[in-house]
């Protein structure tokens, strides 16, 4: 059985609009459509999203083929950025670079990375800690804080280059347990709608 860590593809990304209520771009939707058409969406047991709209729409489409009914777990959300609000995409890779590199500090109000990874890891534990392991599942959220999830995993130190690639829309998986301890990382980033399921 699996587990994957799914995060929203691409968004429409609007200055006015507050980042947690942005929805999926067009493109967003059908890469999401193409991830539902495969056969591993229909496995799914259960599907737990972040509580952020893009992340929502995008878990909608899979719960639909899966026939499931979401959950939403408000504590999924990215990392809190709201203290800067929208930056233009290079000032927020630059913002980005420096969240990782300094995991114990916060970049101008940021919600440490240190803080991000506790509280994801937490709610993944917790979900996990009640969920049968032979059932699959997905967790549905967020680049920055997937990103700090599959570097506990992998038992590695926070940093970027284990991020995944531009756009959005990839995931990860792994092996699921009680615990987080005994999950194994079984496969890393990959576009949601090339993923063949586990082997």
């Amino acid at each position: 059985m699996f587990a994957v860590y799914i995060t929203h593809p691409q968004v429409k990304i609007s200055a006015e609009v507050p980042v947690p209520q942005w929805g999926l771009s067009d493109l967003g939707v059908e890469r999401t459509r193409k991830a539902a058409a495969l056969p591993w969406v229909k496995h799914l047991a259960r599907i737990i999203s972040s509580g952020e709209t893009k992340a929502i729409e995008t878990a909608n489409i899979l719960a639909e083929v899966a026939s499931v009914t979401p959950e939403i777990d408000e504590t999924m959300h990215e990392n809190d950025r709201s203290a800067t609000g929208f930056l233009p995409p290079p000032a927020f890779e630059a913002a980005a670079d420096w969240f990782f590199a300094h995991p114990t500090e916060s970049f101008k109000g940021w919600e440490r990375a240190m803080d991000a990874q506790a509280r994801i890891v937490s709610a993944v534990s917790r979900v996990l800690a009640d969920h049968d392991p032979a059932r699959p599942i997905a967790f549905i959220g967020h680049g920055g804080v997937g990103t700090l999830l599959k570097c506990h995993l992998a038992g590695k130190p926070i940093a970027r280059d284990g991020d995944q690639p531009g756009g959005g829309g990839n995931l990860f998986a792994f092996r699921p347990a009680r615990s987080l301890v005994d999950c194994r990382l079984t496969c890393d980033w990959t576009p949601m709608e090339f993923w063949q399921g586990d082997k």
